[in-house]
This record gives structure tokens, sequence and C-alpha cells, in this order.
């Protein structure tokens, strides 16, 4: 099994060997020039290989931890007993080289499967974390702590305890949330600067610029220092030559480790604050024109606002609008609404803000969140369609795209929700006549649905989850889902969208809602969708101006269909 430190590989084989009769061996750095150090509790001082082999022809399952680190004798018995012995091996080892060639020749030769442990998803890193702290995490600190620790649970748990003995993990009436600097303590920053290990004299300067500078150009730096960071994954160059730290954690670490006269000098000045902050949110703005959002480094705005600084920076909040924007791009909905609040937080008034609070929102059925932040947002702003949508207003949504936000011209994706609200007549032939990539794939996915093409919806999904637009790609393969004829290619398409939605972080948009509930009427569709949020039937009916005893009916005949007893089990079919 390969996976990285503190991943749970050790756990992980602990637990596959439960209940069986074992032995187990390990790595350490400082044995391996000791022949057969690792088994040196099973084997007498002075022994042969071979004699050695036939001393543990008795064991029948074997488990040997940190494989990496074993000496050379001890890989070569390991290996020899993967040959010739009738000895099961669970084998532990890191994927980042170093193996002695013997351990390497287990998976290489076909002797083992090789099983690679990767790191815990986002979304099941946050369920391990709220079940730590009792409670809710707010969206932009679970996501922090994820992207910190790169998957290792070790450094999760002495991070989150560091944090909250610091007292900057507060909850006041609402989520967990965490602002402010890392806390480096001793045990923090023992694991973290264990991940970058031995650096000499001139690639620690360099890496310390980059802690305190970050994103600095390539050129800022020494060619040759660069290239042996990059080549180790201590430094990425991205394609625009802008050069960062691949750990979140190696820039705390390092920055604390500095001393004040030397921090003093590595800093930014207020005037590269304030550009490097411009820099970001024209590259944010060109990101969500482009439609391009795969990836998005962290900058010098997301470090303002994970350690609660840069309140005298006037371009924050816009900042945050920005980021809120490509997050809701990617699907990432609960962090668009995190990064829209923190946003206000800065400048309660910012249009933007409110504007993409609204929208995420929305997109999660958080109607009174939703309603409350468009009242400082002008009627054409594309997150007025997305609540009337919520409402279950189709008609109203689609009236909304053609009064306003449809014929703005900066924004295609405006054009685009007619589509994903299932009307691509009413926008094919203006989104036709925009330039660019992005457009031509939005009319791509306009005409396919007009045509009822389930072939081509389930390729223009795969090119939207290619481009980071998982929303929009989940709700391409369930339109797909709907359109196909052949049971086995719906079936695929919609466990395809429903792969991707789950990674949206709750958003519940129309065509997903149909896509679920797809066995009942568009009235039961309308009326659950508004009970899923919480709403009573009077308030149901006072909403549709429909009677008590008419929602009523209708939520039962759904329940019916849907094989739900009450309210408590329409929230998971979302």
């Amino acid at each position: 099994m390969i996976g990285l430190s503190g991943i749970g590989k050790t756990r992980l084989g602990a637990e596959a060997v439960r209940g069986m009769e074992h032995v187990m061996v390990a790595g350490t750095p400082g044995a391996r020039s000791i022949p057969l150090a690792a088994f040196a509790h099973l084997l007498p001082d002075t022994i042969s290989l071979h004699q050695a082999a036939k001393a543990l022809r008795a064991v029948r399952v074997l488990v040997v931890d940190d494989a990496h680190l074993l000496d050379d004798a001890s890989a070569t018995l390991v290996h020899h007993l993967a040959v010739h012995g009738r000895t099961r091996l669970l084998v532990l080892a890191r994927p980042d080289g170093g193996a002695p060639e013997a351990v390497s020749r287990l998976w290489t030769g076909d002797l083992l499967p090789r099983l690679t442990l990767g790191p815990l998803p986002r979304e099941t890193w946050t369920r391990l974390i709220e079940a730590e702290l009792g409670g809710h995490v707010e969206a932009l600190t679970a996501g922090r702590l994820h992207r910190a620790c790169q998957g290792d649970l070790r450094l999760l748990r002495e991070l989150v305890d560091a944090v909250r003995a610091s007292g900057r993990l507060t909850r006041e009436a609402g989520p967990w949330t965490w602002r402010g600097p890392v806390p480096i303590t001793s045990r923090v920053g023992e694991l973290a600067e264990a991940t970058i290990g031995d650096v000499d004299a001139e690639e620690r300067e360099a890496m310390e610029l980059l802690a305190f500078g970050e994103p600095l150009e390539a050129a800022a730096l020494p060619g040759a220092v660069l290239e042996r960071l990059e080549t180790r994954r201590l430094v990425d160059v991205d394609e625009r030559s802008a050069a960062r730290l691949v750990h979140p954690l190696h820039g705390p670490v390092l920055r604390a480790r500095a001393g004040r006269l030397r921090a003093d000098r590595l800093r930014r000045t207020d005037r590269d604050l304030a550009a490097a902050l411009a820099s970001e949110c024209g590259e944010l703005l060109e990101r969500s024109i482009s439609g391009d959002v795969r990836e998005i480094p962290a900058g010098v705005g997301e470090r303002l606002v994970e350690e609660d600084a840069g309140w005298d920076e006037l371009s924050m909040p816009e900042f945050c609008a920005c980021r809120a924007r490509l997050a809701r791009l990617r699907g990432e909905i609960r962090d668009a609404l995190s990064w829209s609040r923190e946003g206000l937080r800065r400048r309660a008034d910012h249009s933007a803000c409110l504007a993409e609070l609204a929208h995420a929102a929305a997109y999660l059925g958080d109607l009174a969140t939703a309603r409350r932040a468009l009242t400082g947002v002008s009627a054409s702003s594309p997150a007025r369609t997305w609540l009337l949508a919520a409402e279950g207003n189709i008609g109203g949504a689609l009236r909304s795209l053609t009064e306003g936000s449809l014929f703005a011209p900066h924004d295609v994706f405006a054009s685009h929700d007619a589509v994903r609200l299932g009307a691509p007549t009413l926008v094919a032939d203006r989104l036709g006549r925009w330039p660019g990539d992005l457009a031509s794939l939005l009319t791509t996915h306009a005409t396919a649905l007009i045509s009822r093409d389930g072939q081509v919806l389930d390729r223009v999904a795969n090119r939207l989850e290619q481009r980071g637009l998982l929303l929009h790609a989940a709700e391409a393969s369930a339109q797909a889902a709907m359109i196909h004829r052949d049971h086995r290619a719906a079936r695929t398409s919609r466990n395809r969208a429903s792969t991707l939605a789950r990674r949206c972080q709750g958003a519940r948009t129309p065509v997903l809602v149909d896509a679920t509930l797809g066995e009942l009427t568009p009235r039961q569709r309308q009326i659950v969708g508004l009970a899923a949020t919480g709403l009573t039937n009077r308030q149901i009916a006072e909403q549709l101006t429909l009677s008590i005893r008419t929602v009523a009916n209708h939520l039962y005949g759904a329940y019916e269909r849907l094989g739900s007893g009450d309210r408590t089990g329409l929230g998971s079919l979302f």
C-alpha cells in the first residue's frame, strides 16, 4: 500500500489484520545501515539471509511498515519472502522515492498488487473535522484545514488542537470559524518542517522570500535554486512564471522561524500589497470570463482573509466578491457563501458581495438569506433569476433573464442560465454570436438540448468538468439522463450527475431536482422543493396562491411516489 506520511497507512494496515495472527516489522531512518535491523526482534544477532528466511517460514502474515526506510538486507529478505515463501505480505511505503530497489520491485515486478491510498476528499475531511468539533464547520475554515494538512491526519489533529488552544476557533450562534495566523506550536512546526526536509542555505533563503512575498516572479529568485526546489516539489511555478510554495504550512512556519529584523526586511510593503491585490482581482476576473476555473492558486488576498488581516486594503471586498464568483462557478457553493460573507464583514453594503451571497443562497435553497441580500442588489442581477427559480417560479426566472441580465455584455454565463433552466431556444442564437471557446461550448449545450441529443450532452458535461465548471457539468449530465432513450446510457448519465452534484456542496438547482424527483409532476416537484427548504404547508400555500388542503394533497402524493413518510426525508433527496 502506497501513501503519503500521516495519511493513515499504518492505521489502515492494523485494521486490515485485526483478529489475524500476524507479525509486524518497520523501517526506521537511523537503522538503514544496520543489516536486518527491521527484523532484529525476530532473529538472532548473527544470521545469514538464507537462515533468516527459514526462521520466518512459519509466519503466515507479515506487515512491513515504512518499507521505504528498510535497510538493504531487510528489504532483500522481504522480497525473498514474496518470491519464495508462503507468507502473505502487507507492505506500507511512501510514494516519493528513496525505497530500496528490492522494495520497489515488489510492485514493478508484479509480486504484490499496488494499492494507492489517496488523501480523504474534502467532503469526508469536513465530516471528520465536524465530528471532532461537535458541530458544523464554516466552508472556508474546512477548506483551510484541508489545504494546510495536505491529507496528513496527524497534522490535522495537532493543528485543530493548536487553533483551539489559541482561542481563534470561534462559534458564535453559527458554524465553527477560524480566522487569524496559523499557530505554530512545537509539534505543528516539527511536522511541517519534516515535509521540507534538508535544504541548503540558498534554498531556504529562496523559500523565505516566497513565504513573505508569494507569489513572486520566477526571475526574482536564483534560477538554479528555483529549479532544485521545483524538482523537489517544494515550489511551484505556474504558466505565468509566478512562483509559490507548494505546501500551505511552509509559509507560516518559515515566517514564524524568522527573526524580527529578517521578517521586517522580507515583508511586503503596503504598496506591494495593494498592487498584488489588484493583480489578483484582475486574474480572478479573467478566469471567470474565460470559464477556465480548474485551479485557483492561493495568493495575497486569500492569506489576508485567512489571517483576518488587510482591513485597510480598500480592494479586499472586491477580491472576496471575485473569489466568491469563482467558487460558485466551480460548484463550491458553500465556499461562495463564505467568501461573500467575508467581503460583507469588511463592507456591509458591497453590492457584488451581496449579489454573490444571494446567488449562492438561492442555489442552496436558503430563500430567506437570498431575499435579504437582494435588497441591496440591482434588479437585473442573475441572482434574482436564481431566487425565482429556487422558489419554483421558472417562468418568472426566465422573464427576469430576458428583462435584464440576459443582455449583460460581459457575462456569457448569464445568457447560459436560460439553458440551465430548460429554455435553450431563448438564447441559442445569441450564444452562437459570442466569441471564444467557452461560448462555443455553451452554444453546443443549448443546441444539444434543443435537438435532444443525449450523447452530445454527455460530451458537453465532460468538457465542462474539464474546465472546472462542476455544477454546470452535473446539470448537463442530468439533462442527458432525462433525454437518453437507452436505459443503460440514462443510468450512466444519472450516476455521473449524482457524483458531480455531491461535489457541489449541497447545490440543488431545478435541473438537479428534476433529475432526482423525476417521477413527480411539475407541481409536486415545486411543492416538495419548497417543503425541503423548511416552509410549512401554510407558507407554501400563501406563496403559490393555493389552499392548504391542495398543498397537503400534493405532498401526500409525492410521499407515496418517493417512498418518504414525511418532511424529514426530503432534504436528503436533494
